[in-house]
């Protein structure tokens, strides 16, 4: 970082100019995003159910509709009146996009199952051609041809559903950038106290965004890239560039303010606060690699989106920032309203926390009981939690998608998905149709199952279709596949496929790969934070302090979503937690409390390695960081907390449960918990292999210490 500091030093405008041609560079690969990234990839391609739909697939044809159109007849017409019309819109759907004909109420053999039961509503169902994401990709058209002037026409089915939740997912990202932008903006100018100072973090995360959409561009053209991987490169980027401009110009101006010129002012801040932001983006960047280890293209894409995004955030904060300010120097405090307003608020805030943190050093082991017995209460509710997968239940209440999927279920069973289950012997002989009998009649006896249906025999399986009285992928619908896969015949093999068993894998997928990726992450952050603060007892502490923060916020999140508490009021549907959206949260929130938690050890192992003692370490490290780190929260829940206005669900809850965990972290956690426990592990904190590191001689103090010193007695 030294030879960084002298380089940026010399050639300013070289590196300033250098890092933004790289990140506009990189964001040329965002052209045609949008037609890149994928609606799909939230199943497990190796699971029972992507298994047995494939084979499926194979020998009878696809048996999952994408498109379903539910057509209502005007009153004083009839099903019959308006079946050429109906037929008419049929014909015009282009054949290459389809799979098989399309099979409606008008020419199909099964017209009681496609027809209410009052005879005033019909349906036609569409198998759209080519995979998840083609299918997906040309619902517009399909719609479009569906779609019959004068009647009543509802469009549901997979890829319906996909095409909405997308459609809404962009619009969100739209609305959330709008608003963020600028309170964050607002935020800075009152932390700073002055336009130029407040705007460069903002230069930056614009930057970090960018360049993090080709990044995500460039990666889109060789593996799927989910539309979710937009909003978290969005979310993420902005987010963390805006607090690492934080750190670095906090820290700069810091320097400044003790009357050192600028050159020597951005290497001491390079040298302190830059070396840890490496290090944070480095521990977020393992945190997000954890989501490998997940078979569904939509959580591996998260973690594409997300370390593109603090990759690029720490590159900018660490060359184009640093250089700025070396261009600048002094005129950073540039269209200040007072020439001290940095330094009189940076003051009033070391004040309060300073009579914060003396609280707590007087009464440590109290502060620690109250304060982990509040976190352990707040994740109570985490005994109970049930995790889903999305579906129509993701769209608001008055979706007209929404609506059509309960309609379907509840009307035409027979048309939805459902469920289809394999009947084999494992002799590699086809079933005898006394066994089929007794798979028909046993499945058919399935609370929840409106009716079983034998679809053919092929090779060595007997195909059976299953109606259900729930709709795809519910809550509902899950059970009923858990109780087929929980049958037992003598001698008879039964394989479940459909989008509900799809769902039922997907949360098996990330129940059993969950604790793969915590342990990568545990690992990844003790080596690292062992290698930064050369102590044992450090890292093991911060994990802890981390695994409580997401025990509280999953608790939090649990009672309201699961079981319903405050959901009328924030107009969220209630049903399991998406596993999906849980690992992504467990990322960014494990990863965001190892780096609070970084800046914040980082100031006092500084302090104790010039010669400070344990409680003032604590009171030095703490009263330094708790303006920057509330801010930095603040900022976060500023732009996260801009998705909790998504009508979608999983959506607000991700706002939702960023904007808790911040709050939990940032204040309960960072500023009490942990200088609490500190404290009284006293010398334990910096013991290591070879034995504890007493501080050097007090002599070494820096200037930072003293102010801290010099404002804490006062």
């Amino acid at each position: 970082m030294t030879y960084w500091a002298r380089v940026i030093v010399a050639r300013p405008k070289t590196v300033v100019i250098a890092a933004v041609l790289f990140a506009l560079a990189c964001g040329l690969f965002a052209t045609g995003l949008a037609a890149r990234v994928s609606a799909a990839g939230f199943t497990d391609p190796g699971a029972e159910s992507s298994r047995v739909d494939a084979w499926v697939k194979d020998q009878l044809g696809p048996q999952n509709p994408d498109v379903i159109a539910i057509y209502t007849a005007p009153d004083g017409q009839s099903l019959a009146d308006i079946g050429p019309r109906v037929q008419q819109a049929v014909e015009r759907i282009d054949p290459a996009l389809l799979s098989r004909p399309v099979e409606t109420y008008w020419n199909s053999s099964r017209q009681q199952l496609l027809r209410s039961a009052d005879g005033r509503q019909a349906v036609a169902v569409v198998f759209a051609a080519g995979d998840d994401n083609h299918r997906i990709a040309v619902f517009p058209e399909i719609a479009d041809a569906l779609r019959v002037d004068g009647l009543g026409t509802r469009l549901t089915g997979y890829s319906a559903l996909a095409d909405a939740i997308a459609a809404q997912s962009r619009e969100d990202l739209i609305v959330a950038e709008a608003i963020s932008i600028p309170l964050t903006a607002i935020v800075l100018i009152l932390v700073f106290g002055g336009i130029v100072a407040a705007s460069l973090p903002v230069l930056v995360g614009t930057l970090a965004v960018i360049g993090a959409m080709g990044a995500v561009g460039l990666i889109a053209r060789f593996t799927e890239v989910s539309i979710f991987a937009v909003n978290v490169v969005s979310l993420l980027g902005l987010g963390l560039a805006i607090d690492y401009g934080l750190f670095i110009v906090g820290r700069f101006r810091e320097e400044l303010a003790q009357g050192r010129p600028a050159p020597e002012a951005i290497a001491r801040t390079l040298n302190t606060a830059g070396r840890t932001v490496l290090f944070s983006a480095l521990l977020l960047m393992c945190a997000f690699a954890g989501t490998f280890v997940f078979p569904q293209a939509v959580l591996r894409s998260l973690g594409f989106g997300a370390i593109a995004a603090v990759g690029l955030a720490a590159a900018l904060s660490i060359t184009a920032l640093p250089a700025i300010l070396a261009i600048l120097g002094p005129r950073i405090s540039k269209w200040s309203w007072r020439a001290d307003a940095f330094e009189r608020s940076e003051l009033r805030a070391q004040r309060f926390w300073g009579r914060v943190v003396t609280a707590v050093m007087r009464r440590p082991g109290a502060v620690a009981i109250a304060v982990g017995a509040i976190l352990l209460v707040l994740a109570a509710p985490l005994a109970s939690v049930r995790l889903g997968d999305i579906d129509h239940t993701a769209l608001p209440a008055g979706s007209e998608t929404r609506a059509a999927v309960e309609e379907l279920a509840a009307k035409f069973p027979a048309a939805n998905s459902g469920a289809t289950v394999l009947v084999q012997t494992g002799s590699g002989e086809p079933p005898q149709s006394s066994a089929i009998s007794t798979a028909l009649r046993e499945l058919g006896a399935v609370p929840g199952v409106r009716q079983a249906v034998h679809l053919g025999t092929r090779d060595d399986a007997a195909v059976i279709h299953l109606a259900l009285a729930a709709p795809d992928r519910s809550p509902a619908a899950q059970d009923i596949v858990r109780h087929v896969r929980d049958l037992d015949f003598d001698g008879i093999e039964l394989r479940v496929g459909g989008e509900s068993a799809a769902t039922v894998d997907s949360v098996t997928a990330v129940l059993a790969k969950l604790p793969l990726m915590l342990v990568v992450m545990v690992a990844v952050t003790l080596l690292m934070l062992t290698l930064a603060f050369r102590s044992l007892v450090l890292p093991l502490k911060a994990v802890l302090m981390a695994f409580l923060s997401l025990a509280a916020t999953f608790g939090v999140l649990t009672w309201i979503f699961d079981q319903g508490h405050l959901a009328n009021l924030l107009g969220v549907s209630v049903g399991p937690l998406s596993g999906g959206m849980m690992v992504l949260i467990i990322a960014v929130v494990f990863g965001l409390s190892t780096d609070y938690e970084v800046f914040l050890l980082s100031r006092m192992v500084e302090a104790h390695e010039a010669g400070a003692g344990t409680e003032e370490s604590v009171h030095t490290g703490t009263i330094q960081t708790a303006r920057v780190i509330t801010a930095a929260a603040t900022l976060l829940v500023l732009i996260t907390g801009a998705f909790t206005i998504s009508p979608l669900t999983p959506m607000r809850f991700l706002g939702l449960g960023m904007v808790i965990a911040l709050i939990i972290d940032a204040t309960l956690v960072r500023m009490l918990l942990v200088p609490a426990l500190v404290k009284l592990m006293g010398p334990a904190n910096w013991w290591t292999p070879t034995g504890r590191r007493d501080p050097p001689p007090a002599k070494t103090t820096t200037r930072s210490t003293d102010t801290a010193d010099t404002v804490s007695a006062s």
